[in-house]
């Protein structure tokens, strides 16, 4: 999939994503992603993924460090990846709870799963 910028950021808050998408039904496909694989959770691991290519989607914990997120865009639109990054509304907290994991930063590594989140959250992205 093509997109028009080389990064695409958004903010999303509790109030718009509650209409959007419930925390359980977020946390319960994220479990799906863990479970068959295809979640790296952690700095490290997400920075493997993104060295790779591997990574075809990046999201943060509402209460990740401003220096985790600046670095993950950066390592994003590095040498011309195009890799979305999205801090979400669940602190690592809630992530710890639905997933198992408590960890900031998360990376998606299966298209089909990374399209799937990115409807959860209302992205619509160009095909250009």
């Amino acid at each position: 999939m093509l997109w028009q910028k080389n990064l695409i950021h958004k903010m999303l808050s509790r109030k718009d994503c509650g209409k959007i998408l419930s925390m359980k039904d977020t946390m319960g496909f994220l479990g799906i992603c863990r479970r068959a694989g295809k979640l790296a959770c952690g700095h490290d691991a997400v920075k493997e993924t993104i060295i790779k290519s591997t990574a075809q989607l990046v999201f943060l914990a509402s209460d990740a460090s401003d220096r985790i997120y600046r670095e993950m865009c950066h390592a994003c639109t590095y040498e011309g990846k195009n890799i979305l990054v999205l801090r979400t509304p669940y602190t690592m907290a809630d992530f710890a709870a639905g997933i198992g994991k408590k960890s900031g930063v998360f990376s998606v590594t299966d298209s089909g799963f990374a399209t799937k989140l990115q409807q959860k959250f209302g992205e619509e992205l160009d095909d250009n």
